[in-house]
């Protein structure tokens, strides 16, 4: 069987697809004149046609692409961001919010005596079916049960010793956090148990300049690779794509 690393915020999905189905509705029926599709509020006169047209198309459009993206897109990207680490095989790897397992499975694909951990805490929002044991069954589906661990914990507070990890990965799992001095802690943490040498990927849909000055703070030196253009301004800048990689080049920082 296939794995299924399941659908990246399936609420946003289905809020975009409800505003399309309504958009198209209110169109068909001023289209067919069951309705004028005239708003009249004082002295404004709205006519409504294409105004519920075309954020219709957009947000449907968008919907499909995040569906696309969740079932095919995202494995693909996945290779990618595997190849900005040179691979000996043997790395103890970390992914920090691991969801059901996408960097984490394809991490220890690229091992052979190594060992990748997973930590997540599993919220069904960010991702559908997101659960522990959904993680373990793609790890077995994909032949690498025996060089992955899964556990539950927090990324602002990881329970691992202090440069216990040759590579560190995150995709789209930071930006979850929704206060800024959460999203520093995480990646603070990240920076902490990152080896002397090591690396740390991480992908997300923003916030980007944030995690690179965290990073640069706790002794790392990073490259930023930029974000999507097309994607930015299809969503009026809600989506910043970023890939960071960054290299631990000295100690953390005493605390």
């Amino acid at each position: 069987m296939k794995p299924d690393y399941g659908i990246d915020a399936p609420g946003v999905i289905r809020n975009l697809l409800i505003v399309c189905v309504a958009g198209l509705a209110l169109w068909a029926a001023i289209a067919v004149h069951l309705w004028s599709g005239i708003l009249v509020l004082g002295p404004l006169r709205l006519a409504l046609r294409n105004m519920a047209l075309f954020p219709a198309i957009g947000c449907g459009a968008m919907a499909v692409w995040m569906l696309w993206d969740s079932k095919v897109g995202k494995v693909r990207e996945r290779e990618r961001l595997l190849d900005h680490v040179v691979w000996r095989g043997d790395e103890r790897v970390l992914d920090v919010g691991c969801g059901r397992g996408l960097m984490l499975v394809g991490a220890a694909k690229r091992l052979t005596t190594g060992r990748a951990v997973g930590v997540d805490i599993w919220q069904a929002e960010d991702l559908s079916g997101n659960r522990a044991e959904a993680t373990i069954e793609n790890a077995e589906r994909e032949g690498v049960r025996e060089r992955v661990d899964v556990k539950t914990a927090d990324m602002r507070e990881l329970p691992f010793d202090d440069a216990s990890f040759d590579v560190v990965v995150s995709c789209a799992a930071i930006h979850n956090l929704y206060d800024a001095k959460d999203r520093e802690r995480a990646v603070g943490e990240i920076a902490r148990v990152l080896k002397a040498g090591g690396r740390a990927v991480i992908d997300d849909i923003r916030h980007g300049g944030e995690y690179a000055r965290v990073f640069a703070e706790h002794g790392c030196e990073v490259v930023r690779k930029g974000a999507n253009p097309f994607l930015t301004a299809f969503t009026f800048g809600s989506l910043r794509p970023v890939t960071l990689i960054a290299t631990r080049s000295a100690p953390a920082p005493a605390p």
